[in-house]
C-alpha cells in the first residue's frame, strides 16, 4: 500500500500539524518502504475532539446498527486480507504464510465475534427492584504494539465500538502502515465520522499525549510492563480507567504422563512463531528430571527446522535484535547450556536472530525471569509436580501458559493452581471468545469475547 501523509480524523485524511515523519523499515532487508507523519499533541487533541463530538450519536445508535457496522468492517478486512498480509510482512517481517493465517486471518474472526456480541449482548438487566444499565465509557485512547499490528487494533477497537465508545488509535511506530489500512477499512465499512480516528507517531510524544488527555475516558494499552506502569500512574492521577495487557514469561509445563514429543514440538512451534515476539509465548519449558535430556534432544531437533528467512522471520528492528542477542549472551554468561542457536546473527542482512535453545536453566537466571521477546526457548528441570508449580509461579508475570498431562483432568488440576490468566490444556486451540489477560505484573483487565466488551462499559443502576 501507499503510505498516507496525514492523520485519519473526523472521517477524513487531514494534514499533520507538523512536518516530522517516521521511516517505516522492512526488517528483512533493512530498506525504507515508506514514511508516515510523526504526530504531535496537537494532532492527538484534534482526534480526541473529533471522537468526543461523535460519541453521543454513536452511543445512542442501537446495538443492532453498531453490530451491522462492525460486521461490515469484518467483511472489508476479509476482502483485503491479501493486502493486509503483504503489508504486515513488509513492515514486521513475518513470513507471508504466517501473515496470511494469523496477522490477517485472526482479526477477521475477532471482528466477527464482536459483530455478533454487539447484537446479542445484554446492555440492561433486572436485579430485584433495580434496572442495571451498561453504558459506554466514552472516548477510548487505544495504544497498540507492533508484534500483532492488526490483531491488537481489532481486539481494542471492535469491543469499544460494540460498547458504543469512540476511539483514537495510536499504533506502534514500527508498523503504522497496517494501522492506516485499518483506518481505510473503517471508512469503507461506513463508520460515522469521528467514531474511529488514527494518529501515527512515537510513544513518547503522541502516545503520552493520548494517555494524558483530559477528555479521554479510558486508556487501553498493550506493550511493556514498564510503559504500562507509567500509563497506569498517569491514569490513576486523573481517576481514569485503564486496560493494560503487558509482559509475560509463560511456562509450558510437561507433566510426567504427557506425550513428550507432542508437547515439545508444539512448545517449540509456539515460541518460534512470530520470531518469538509474542507476549504469551511459552518461553519456559518445564520437564521432569527423568525425561529432561530426552526433551532437550527433541527441542534441538525441532528448532533446526526453523530456518531464518524461511520458517522464521527477523525481529522487528535493530534495537530488538541487539536486545535479544544480549539476552542470549547473558544466558551463556550465567551458565546455561547452549543447545541450539547462539548470539551470532544468522544472516548478513536483516534483523534476524538465530532460533536458540538453552538447557540447564535454573529459575533464578535472567533468561528464566525476564521477557526476551525473541526466538529463545529455556528448558528447566523439575523434581516433582509441586516443584514444577513453584517454578511455574516463580515470576512477576502471569499472562499465559500451557500444561500437558496424561489426560485433561490431570492437566486442569495443575492449571487451576497456576497464577496466570490463560492456560492451554494439552494443546488447546485459540478461542476468540475466551478472555485474554494477565495476573500480577502482566496487566489489568481482559481482551476478547464478552469479558473484553465489558472493559468498555460502565454501570448505572435505577431503583424503582
Amino acid at each position: 500500500m501507499k503510505a498516507h501523509d496525514g492523520m485519519y480524523i473526523g472521517g477524513e485524511w487531514r494534514p499533520a500539524s507538523g512536518q516530522d515523519t517516521i521511516a517505516v523499515v522492512n526488517p528483512a532487508d533493512e530498506q525504507v518502504i515508506g514514511h508516515v507523519p510523526a504526530g504531535t499533541a496537537e494532532d492527538v487533541d484534534a482526534a480526541v475532539r473529533a471522537a468526543r463530538a461523535a460519541f453521543p450519536g454513536w452511543a445512542a445508535t442501537p446495538p443492532a446498527e453498531r453490530a451491522a457496522r462492525i460486521g461490515a468492517l469484518r467483511d472489508v478486512l476479509a476482502a483485503r486480507k491479501d493486502e493486509i498480509a503483504e503489508t504486515v510482512t513488509a513492515e514486521l517481517g513475518s513470513p507471508l504464510p504466517l501473515s496470511q493465517a494469523v496477522h490477517a486471518g485472526v482479526p477477521v474472526l475477532v471482528a466477527g465475534s464482536y459483530a455478533e456480541l454487539a447484537a446479542s449482548y445484554s446492555f440492561e438487566e433486572k436485579l430485584g427492584n433495580s434496572t442495571v444499565l451498561l453504558e459506554p465509557v466514552g472516548v477510548v485512547g487505544a495504544i497498540t504494539p507492533w508484534n500483532y499490528p492488526l490483531h491488537q487494533i481489532v481486539a481494542k477497537v471492535a469491543p469499544a465500538l460494540a460498547a458504543g465508545c469512540t476511539v483514537v488509535l495510536k499504533p506502534a511506530e514500527d508498523t503504522p502502515l497496517t494501522a492506516q489500512l485499518f483506518a481505510e477499512a473503517t471508512q469503507e465499512a461506513g463508520l460515522p465520522a469521528g467514531v474511529f480516528n488514527l494518529v501515527t507517531g512515537i510513544g513518547a510524544v503522541a502516545g503520552q499525549a493520548l494517555a494524558e488527555h483530559e477528555d479521554v475516558d479510558l486508556v487501553s494499552f498493550t506493550g511493556s510492563t514498564a510503559v504500562g506502569r507509567q500509563i497506569g500512574a498517569t491514569a490513576g492521577a486523573a481517576v481514569k480507567r485503564v486496560a493494560l495487557e503487558l509482559g509475560g514469561k509463560s511456562a509450558n509445563v510437561i507433566l510426567p504422563g504427557a506425550d513428550l514429543a507432542k508437547a515439545v514440538n508444539v512448545g517449540v512451534a509456539n515460541v518460534m512463531s512470530n520470531s518469538g515476539q509474542t507476549c504469551s509465548a511459552w518461553t519456559r519449558m518445564l520437564v521432569d528430571a527423568e525425561r529432561y535430556e530426552e526433551a532437550v534432544g527433541l527441542a534441538a531437533t525441532a528448532v533446526a527446522k526453523y530456518v531464518p528467512g524461511e520458517r522464521v522471520g527477523p525481529v522487528v528492528n535493530a534495537k530488538q535484535q541487539a536486545r535479544v542477542r544480549g539476552y542470549i549472551e547473558k544466558g551463556i554468561e550465567e551458565g546455561a547450556r547452549l543447545v541450539a542457536g547462539g548470539p551470532e546473527a544468522p544472516k548478513d542482512q536483516g534483523y534476524y536472530v538465530s532460533p536458540t535453545v538453552f538447557a540447564d536453566v535454573t529459575p533464578g537466571m535472567t533468561i528464566a525471569q525476564e521477557e526476551i521477546f525473541g526466538p529463545v526457548l529455556t528448558i528447566l528441570r523439575y523434581e516433582d509436580v509441586d516443584d514444577a508449580l513453584r517454578i511455574a509461579n516463580d515470576t512477576v508475570y502471569g499472562l499465559a501458559g500451557a500444561v500437558w498431562g496424561a489426560d485433561d483432568e490431570e492437566a486442569v488440576a495443575f492449571a487451576r493452581r497456576m497464577d496466570t490468566g490463560q492456560v492451554d490444556i494439552n494443546g488447546g486451540r485459540f478461542n476468540p471468545l475466551a478472555p485474554f489477560g494477565g495476573y500480577k505484573q502482566s496487566g489489568v483487565g481482559r481482551e476478547l469475547g464478552p469479558h473484553g466488551l465489558s472493559e468498555y462499559l460502565q454501570t448505572k443502576s435505577l431503583q424503582f
